[in-house]
């Protein structure tokens, strides 16, 4: 299970991307850092990449679905069933279980926003929060059937991690899945006899020898007098 260090390595730095993004106070050590406003879009290199601060309710990339409580009954589950599995096959391929983990740290970081940032900046109760996102990629221009598409959605360091992790899994769990069936051996199954082959050799082996008679010549061998 080493693979959750990678977990705990995305989840921590999306939170600390998320938190330099966001902003943050802890009173008791009169630490203040304000980040930077919501909507604010900055080049990172030229308009290709831009840091653009927004929050979101919903799904990774910003999809909203099923509404907030929903999404985060759902990432709860889905974290949790994903750690079994990784448990699971913990002996597998690395490169199955790094994706997996992957994904898992991604869930989990998101997982955060909704579950906590609602209290922790008092914007709502718990389970309410907001997706902070903020990378801003420049894309192909689409426009089709009304929708017009120049950008990317802005996402995280999370959904890039889970974007990854399913792209990893697409690209080798069939691989190893093909792998292993070629590994398991064939079971070949034994020669079957036929009952005229079996009569006729059992036949032979006896020769003319009946049950009496062999038990007579056991008896008549074991009391030969010394």
């Amino acid at each position: 299970m080493r693979v959750l260090y990678v977990t705990g390595l995305v989840i921590v730095l999306d939170q600390v991307a998320k938190l330099l993004i966001k902003g943050f106070e802890i009173p008791f050590l009169d630490l203040y850092y304000a980040g930077i406003p919501v909507g604010a879009s900055y080049p990172i290199i030229a308009d290709f990449v831009r840091l653009t601060f927004i929050e979101n309710p919903g799904m990774a990339f910003g999809i909203d679905f099923g509404g907030k409580m929903f999404l985060t009954v759902f990432s709860i589950v889905a974290s949790i069933g994903i750690l079994a599995y990784l448990y699971k096959i913990r002996e597998e391929a690395l490169v199955i279980r790094l994706a997996l983990a992957m994904i898992l740290g991604g869930a989990i970081g998101n997982l955060i926003d909704r579950v906590f940032y609602g209290v922790i900046f008092g914007e709502g109760p718990l389970f309410y929060g907001k997706v902070v996102d903020f990378i801003d990629v420049d894309f192909f221009n689409i426009d089709f059937l009304g929708i017009h598409l120049s950008r990317w959605p802005v996402f995280n360091l999370a959904d890039a991690s889970v974007s990854v992790g399913v792209i990893m899994l697409l690209m080798f769990h069939r691989k190893f899945t093909e792998a292993e069936v070629a590994a398991v051996p064939l079971v070949t199954s034994a020669p079957v006899v036929n009952a005229s082959d079996a009569t006729s050799t059992g036949g032979q082996a006896s020769g003319s020898s009946n049950p009496t008679q062999l038990s007579s010549d056991i008896e008549s061998s074991t009391n030969i007098s010394p």
